[in-house]
């Protein structure tokens, strides 16, 4: 993996920080099972004067990740035919379809957050209301869990 150590040198914290933040923010709000706490925490400890540029960054990130699943979720109606048989299926379906947009406050559970955005643009559920929805949630999310995770871990 020769490849990666310029991209990661390159990316390293805390000289590229936020950058580095947004991107890892980005690829974990995709269905990548990447988390983006670690690198927000490592940029804390690192610069806690940046703690709402920081909280930002990562909110914009993993919001703009959110949107870019909404939109593969849009496009993907043949697979999301094929497996649309199943009882929880038509059960998830239906509930999404009954909160309609306001489901996209869950965009920043663990597991489901992310699956969640692909079936709301599959779903054809309104762009902008699912946007300002994952953007509340995923800033909520950050707001909240950074402090916390903060005090958790030794100066």
């Amino acid at each position: 993996m020769t490849w990666l150590e310029p991209i990661l040198a390159l990316l390293a914290l805390p000289r590229y920080g936020l950058t580095t933040l947004f991107v890892a923010a980005f690829i974990s709000a995709t269905l990548l099972p990447v988390g983006s706490e670690p690198a927000l925490v490592g940029l804390l400890m690192l610069n806690p004067e940046l703690f709402w540029s920081a909280v930002f960054v990562a909110t914009a990130g993993n919001t703009l990740g959110g949107i870019v699943d909404w939109w593969m979720g849009y496009g993907a109606h043949q697979v999301a035919d094929k497996y649309g048989k199943s009882k929880s299926h038509l059960k998830a379906i239906e509930w999404l379809e009954r909160l309609g947009p306001k489901a996209c406050l869950l965009a920043w559970l663990p597991l489901v957050g992310d699956p969640l955005c692909a079936v709301a643009g599959w779903l054809r559920l309104s762009f902008w209301p699912c946007v300002g929805y994952m953007l509340v949630g995923k800033f909520l999310r950050y707001a909240i869990m950074t402090p916390i995770l903060l005090r958790m871990l030794p100066n």
